[in-house]
């Protein structure tokens, strides 16, 4: 009994001690200082962008402690607060919001240990733009992690080449702003990212050659800009990249040479472009590869020509508009993971395979605006289940069979094959369409008929429920 007392009083004493010990490592960071030069810098570079009727010292005596800023972030380096985030719009509910005249002050870049500094729908004035500093980057070389400006429409001018001296970056995101002129070749010089966004802006010119030593990207998205030229080759060395959009720009040639690496790659996003050379061997080896989206590109090529197997992971594939000619190969159908798969305003041809329909998570399959022929040969319940998800208009010589199907029930924008009729031949009693002559073509609704792979002279009986015509030498 004495034993059990002598562990229970020893159980507490170490309770007790441990909750001393954080209560004094507590009490060390609330009572840490902050150096009064970072602490003015800070309401300085506020009240810049806020504007002068913000008094921080008085709404905020201790911003790294008892009242705290919304948007901004703290540590403690040498036993002082320092800033290391700064975050600046309307993040949050209660979040910084900023005036229409705004100003980035010198205080801004006296802040000597900030890793991360976000400005989000804050230059919103047309009337009053602004552009991003030229200079002074380099004071914030030594820490700067994390850069980013979001859907700023009055932020205006070129991305300032300072930005090559913070070699620490390992993100930079220019999102949805008015920013023009060239890409700066030198942001190839910041080896560290892994985050690369210049999208929705209106930069011109060439992607910078330089861009094929970011060794470590993640995510390189550069659409909706006016980019132009060839693709650097050094981009197919980017090994490490996931996401790669390039999406609408005026980007022309080949998309990648035969020695691109981007085993990892997960999205390729090129659409509305002038990418042309068809589809290459390159893309094929991205094995890796869930959503390729080349639409709206000149590329052309025959489609029966590529291996598709080798594409398991993909979820989308949109491959509209972009020239293709041939069949539609029926190994797309053992692609099990595709989700949509887009076809339309092509030249293809021939009959859709039937199999397409098996895909177990298939929701969106276009084919409409090509020269698909002959009858569809999907289930009511195919037609049923996809809605307008499933596109086969503009194929003149398409149609579907009605049969206990009603035009409403039938695929949107298809016509149905003549209700009631049927093509027989004299010599062997097969219907024309059922799949037993050579190479036949279905009739469609006009009773305009084509024989490809029918030979010779032939009598064909016309089969209607109230009319037997018979016609005598008929040449197809």
């Amino acid at each position: 009994m004495l034993m059990r007392s002598n562990r229970f009083t020893l159980a507490v004493c170490i309770l007790c001690l441990g909750i001393w010990c954080c209560g004094q490592a507590y009490n060390t960071e609330e009572a840490a200082p902050m150096e009064k030069a970072e602490q003015a810098a800070l309401y300085s570079a506020i009240q810049g962008f806020v504007g002068n009727w913000w008094n921080g010292s008085d709404l905020y005596p201790d911003p790294c402690g008892w009242t705290p800023i919304q948007g901004v972030s703290c540590d403690i380096v040498g036993g002082l607060w320092y800033i290391t985030a700064l975050s600046i719009g309307p993040f949050y509910e209660n979040s910084l919001a900023c005036a229409t005249n705004v100003e980035f002050r010198p205080q801004l870049f006296q802040l000597k240990h900030l890793k991360s500094l976000s400005f989000f729908n804050c230059f919103v004035s047309l009337r009053h733009p602004i552009t991003i500093p030229g200079d002074k980057w380099e004071k914030l070389a030594g820490s700067l992690q994390s850069i980013e400006f979001r859907s700023n429409p009055g932020l205006i001018g070129q991305v300032p080449t300072s930005f090559g001296y913070l070699k620490k970056l390992q993100s930079l995101v220019l999102l949805e702003n008015g920013l023009t002129g060239q890409v700066p070749t030198n942001i190839g010089n910041l080896t560290n990212l892994n985050r690369l966004v210049l999208a929705g802006n209106r930069f011109t010119g060439r992607i910078p050659d330089s861009f094929g030593r970011l060794k470590k990207l993640l995510i390189l998205d550069l659409s909706r800009n006016s980019l132009s030229g060839h693709l650097p080759l050094g981009l197919g060395g980017l090994a490490s990249l996931l996401k790669f959009d390039l999406s609408n720009n005026q980007l022309k040639g080949k998309l990648f040479a035969r020695n691109a690496y981007l085993k990892n790659l997960t999205l390729l996003d090129v659409r509305n472009n002038k990418f042309s050379g068809g589809l290459n061997q390159p893309i094929l080896d991205m094995h890796s590869l869930e959503e390729l989206m080349l639409s709206c590109n000149p590329l052309g090529g025959d489609i029966m020509r590529l291996d598709w197997q080798s594409l398991q992971s993909l979820v989308v594939l949109d491959l509209s508009n972009v020239g293709l000619k041939g069949e539609i190969p029926e190994s797309l159908s053992g692609l099990k993971r595709l989700r949509y798969l887009g076809l339309g305003n092509n030249n293809l041809a021939g009959n859709p395979p039937a199999k397409l329909a098996s895909l177990p998570d298939l929701n969106g399959l276009y084919l409409n605006g090509n020269n698909l022929t002959g009858v569809l040969k999907f289930s009511e319940i195919f037609y049923w289940k996809m809605g307008k998800r499933f596109g086969a208009w503009n194929n003149p010589e398409l149609c579907y069979p009605i049969g206990s199907m009603t035009t409403r029930n039938g695929p949107y924008g298809v016509k149905p094959c003549q209700r009631g009729v049927t093509l027989l031949d004299p010599n062997s009693g097969a219907k024309l369409g059922d799949g037993n002559l050579n190479n036949n073509s279905h009739f469609v609704a006009s009773l305009g008929f084509s024989s490809n792979g029918i030979d010779g002279l032939r009598q064909l009986i016309l089969v209607d429920t109230s009319i037997t015509v018979l016609l005598l030498n008929l040449f197809l």
